[in-house]
């Protein structure tokens, strides 16, 4: 079986960011000896910079049955949103030409954000006669209006027209969540049926590793504290003000550290206000490689997933949340929904209203009086529930029988 992969954002080794498909393409040769043919970009998602030299492709062998392809992609794709329409559009194209000169598949899978990469499926599953997946791992365009970033009516009804075309020209929809589901068949009642859900998950393998909890405590001096961690993207929709503003209240309390890993368009921002404030309870660290991120997640008290307050988030699952709960740690999400019932369905960690700062505060304030104990069972309990409902291995078998139905395997 091979299959074309139309991934933007594919991580290259050991970096930084979610990887959901670095995961299943492994999984798919370890288990189904599926060949993969990954056609990604050649700027990170996250902190904007070039992958690779600046050459139109590059091809990399990851295993024996997985290859990447880096192409061109526009490379001011964090410096505001016309660049980063820029950069997908150019992916966009530089895609659609390496794929009509790759040898026909069995399957493409096409997986968004962003939208726009359909556009090289579609033509190439119809030249090709091949039958395409289309993964919603963002609802496209909603996800844009509800953050702000998008408001332009010409360009929405473009967007909106796309995303019709990928349900309708598809052989299957994978949608992340159940929530995703329910969206897609109230808008368009005519693809029911046609949609699976097979939502993020923990990748056991990886975060179960040797724990140096207490040795990277100690070289971060973050002994005799307890430590709020964040992880992931600094970008519009994740709203990080938030942390900052509540650093901001518990400023006097030498206990408490809030610490932001990783990047993007609103980390400058983010330490500026910081620095305005005068804050010394608050650290910024860059993006970690994915294989560190574990050291990272043990050696936190408490481990924070955040977003903007908008409907449209209610129906997402931040993978963040799985891998924080797969290293046993308790969870402070501000994430109304779906992944609010996550965390009190397993009850493993506290909820607050998003851009609510009293919520924030007395939440912090609740895990402060914990005990470790408090703690400790609290990870337990998150654990229990994600191995029993979100293991990537067992996820990753389901999309291996959907890729067979979906070929005609």
């Amino acid at each position: 079986m091979r299959i074309i992969l139309f991934h933007q954002y594919f991580l290259g080794k050991n970096d930084p960011g979610g990887s959901r498909w670095n995961e299943f393409t492994s999984f798919f040769s370890k288990k189904a000896r599926f060949k993969t043919e990954v056609i990604a970009g050649n700027i990170h998602y996250s902190t904007g910079e070039k992958i690779l030299p600046n050459t139109w492709y590059n091809t990399e062998l990851v295993d024996e049955d997985i290859t990447l392809y880096r192409t061109w992609t526009y490379s001011g794709y964090n410096s505001n949103f016309l660049g980063r329409l820029i950069g997908y559009i150019s992916y966009t194209l530089s895609s659609l030409l390496k794929a009509l000169f790759l040898k026909k598949p069995d399957i493409y899978i096409v997986t968004s954000p962003s939208i726009f990469v359909g556009i090289s499926t579609i033509i190439t599953s119809k030249l090709k006669k091949v039958p395409f997946i289309f993964e919603v791992r963002d609802l496209w365009p909603e996800s844009a209006v509800a953050t702000g970033v998008l408001n332009n009516k010409f360009l929405l009804s473009i967007l909106y027209w796309l995303e019709y075309q990928l349900y309708k020209y598809s052989k299957k929809i994978v949608v992340l969540t159940p929530a995703f589901k329910e969206n897609i068949e109230k808008r368009f009642p005519e693809f029911v049926g046609k949609i699976e859900t097979i939502t993020n998950g923990a990748d056991f393998s990886i975060m179960n590793r040797e724990n140096k909890r207490n040795e990277l405590r100690k070289k971060l001096d973050w002994e005799n504290k307890k430590v709020f961690t964040y992880l992931g993207a600094h970008g519009l929709a994740n709203d990080l003000m938030q942390i900052v503003e509540a650093a901001k209240i518990f400023s006097n309390n030498e206990k408490v550290l809030f610490v932001l890993i990783g990047d993007g368009m609103q980390k400058k921002l983010l330490k500026d206000k910081a620095t305005e404030y005068n804050l010394k309870n608050i650290e910024f660290i860059d993006s970690i490689p994915k294989h560190k991120v574990v050291d990272y997640v043990n050696a936190s008290d408490i481990c924070v997933a955040i977003l903007k307050k908008t409907d449209t988030f209610k129906t997402v699952y931040p993978n963040k949340v799985f891998d924080y709960m797969s290293c046993k740690k308790p969870v402070f999400v501000t994430i109304d929904g779906i992944t609010r019932d996550l965390i009190e369905n397993a009850n493993c960690g506290l909820y607050a209203e998003a851009e609510n700062l009293n919520q924030f505060k007395s939440a912090v304030e609740k895990f402060i009086k914990m005990s470790d104990e408090d703690l400790k069972i609290l990870g337990e309990n998150g654990y229990k529930y994600v191995k029993e409902y979100f293991d990537r291995e067992q996820l990753a078998e389901k999309y291996i029988n959907l890729i067979k139905e979906a070929s005609n395997a």
